[in-house]
């Protein structure tokens, strides 16, 4: 008997190899609650169903509101322009100091009451619940949920405090003059240390002691469709300050102010919304929160109460999606897979896994190879098997209901991730590709030909009739594969780290099942791997 038939021969008697007596497998490996799906698969999409009967209302009354409000509006803004100019003349686009008290008491005034004018030529009608607190009680207010561009009536309620704001933004003709006499935070998408001077920036005002006027985030970063919250952005929690919370709410029938990365567009929803008779909002100050000593030294924990406070006043969910989920959106549309495909919760899965955007970025673009060809942007077993180029077997069934998380047949994006870091890369070391090798590597001769290749994974698989040829290929260069060679192929292709070490699994729960005097015994593998590697090579095997 040949080294590849005694190998095969080995494997034939594990419990589960599926070659000989018929056996179970190793249990599954367990789920942890913090990677179950979120109760909101999908906040960034907003798809409001107007009935005919609306239509036709909206047609009726649009034919005399449009032209009329959109002009009040213009006419509004424009009266605004020479106040916005009196606060900024002279003025530097980034402020090192405030705006003088003369300017402020002229112009405030003003602006806040064309400001409320605007919005109610708009149609809005705001209820506001609580009162507002004064900067020396809260230097920062903090508003959620944030859905369109109309949230900024919560900034004309709460007294034209200080915005966060892009830096492209201040340089738009009228608007951006506009947005400068509240002295804004401006925020560079060029400048590398942007971040760093802008949380500088928002701690100097918010210690201030009432000096600046108040600050006002939108801590989720991004918009969303309110049916949760998202991850809160530390930055407004930084300073370590007290803050309130402002709870915003949209409660009309017909939604025509949800501004997400899927739905209306901007002119869209102005139309709409132009063409109600009014809009409803609500506008909520909750009771300052002050941060404890802990949350002073942790602002994402800081962070975290105060959107768990939110959400419980609003009634709602909160996900860990993040501005990242939406670039991953973007990404997963242009890679011809449904857009929703690149949701992963990127706060938790990259806290968790240790992974960043590039690599979850290179991971969609593994995913959409494999499972573009598929209905739903999803990976069944059929698509899984022939990207692996193996057939449908017990194993590979059983390394599909590993990644297939909630049971449902089918692998998406998300689940893609979780399996390829819980599951595969810790099986993806030197140490663990070393034993593989020796696995694999039958006679010793520090090469793999490709009758050992298939004697392994046949045992492994339990196929006896399997052909591996396509797969050899992709491996070898030659006629056999060095370790260089079968290396660099596992570090490439981590899916296939499961597969590679699954005899070596099912040599040491071979063991373990013997009685004991046998397991004190010399292993029997016929590679003669030393039992301390055999023993470290189930550390793949890892509690997710």
């Amino acid at each position: 008997m040949n080294r590849c038939a005694e190998a095969a021969a080995v494997a034939a008697t594990v419990p589960g190899s599926g070659v000989g007596d018929a056996g179970l497998r190793p249990p599954m490996v367990p789920r942890q609650a913090s990677f179950f799906p979120p109760p909101v698969p999908n906040p960034f999409v907003q798809q409001t169903r107007i009935s005919a009967f609306r239509r036709l209302q909206m047609l009726l009354l649009g034919i005399i509101l449009l032209p009329v409000r959109a002009l009040l509006v213009g006419l509004i803004l424009l009266l605004a322009w020479p106040f916005a100019v009196i606060s900024t003349a002279c003025c530097p686009e980034k402020l090192t100091h405030p705006i003088s008290d003369w300017r402020r008491k002229i112009t405030r005034p003003a602006l806040t009451f064309l400001a409320r004018a605007m919005f109610f030529s708009m149609g809005f009608t705001v209820t506001v619940k609580g009162k507002v607190a004064s900067p020396l009680e809260a230097p920062i207010f903090v508003v959620a949920p944030h859905s369109t561009f109309f949230d900024g009536i919560a900034c004309v309620v709460a007294g034209l405090p200080s915005l966060v704001s892009r830096n492209e933004n201040a340089q738009t003709p009228l608007v951006g003059r506009l947005l400068r006499a509240l002295q804004p935070v401006l925020v560079s998408r060029v400048d590398p240390d942007s971040r760093k001077n802008t949380i500088n920036e928002i701690k100097k005002r918010a210690t201030s002691g009432g000096e600046w006027p108040q600050i006002l985030v939108f801590p989720e970063g991004t918009c969303t469709n309110r049916s949760c919250l998202i991850t809160f952005k530390p930055g407004a929690f930084i300073p370590g300050v007290p803050v309130q919370p402002v709870l915003l709410r949209y409660p009309n029938k017909l939604d025509t102010v949800t501004w997400t990365w899927q739905g209306y567009t901007f002119l869209q929803l102005c139309v709409l919304t132009f063409c109600q008779l009014f809009t409803k909002v609500e506008i909520e100050f909750m009771p300052v929160q002050a941060p404890s000593e802990e949350e002073k030294k942790d602002p994402v924990l800081f962070a975290s109460r105060i959107r768990n406070l939110m959400a419980e006043a609003l009634e709602i969910p909160v996900t860990d999606h993040t501005y990242e989920d939406c670039r991953l959106m973007i990404s997963a549309g242009q890679l011809t897979l449904p857009m929703e495909a690149g949701l992963v919760e990127f706060s938790k899965i990259s806290r968790k896994l240790k992974l960043d955007w590039d690599g979850i970025r290179k991971h969609l673009d593994e995913y959409a190879s494999i499972a573009s060809s598929s209905k739903g942007g999803r990976i069944g077993i059929e698509e899984f098997a022939e990207y692996l180029k193996l057939p449908v077997s017990d194993v590979l069934r059983q390394l599909f209901a590993l990644f297939d998380r909630n049971n449902d047949g089918s692998i998406d994006f998300r689940e893609y991730v979780i399996g390829l870091a819980v599951l595969c890369n810790p099986a993806n070391t030197e140490e663990i590709i070393q034993v593989a090798f020796k696995l694999f590597d039958v006679d010793e001769d520090g090469y793999i030909t490709e009758e050992e290749f298939c004697t392994i994974l046949q045992a492994s698989l339990g196929v006896p009739d399997l052909n591996v040829s396509g797969l050899f290929r992709e491996i070898a260069q030659r006629d056999s594969v060095s370790y260089e060679e079968f290396k660099s192929f596992a570090l490439k292709h981590p899916e296939y780290a499961k597969i590679f070490t699954t005899y070596l699994d099912l040599q040491t729960c071979h063991v373990f099942s013997l009685p004991e005097e046998v397991q004190t015994a010399p292993s029997v593998a016929s590679n003669k791997v030393s039992p301390e590697v055999q023993e470290e090579g189930t550390s793949d095997k890892k509690v997710d």
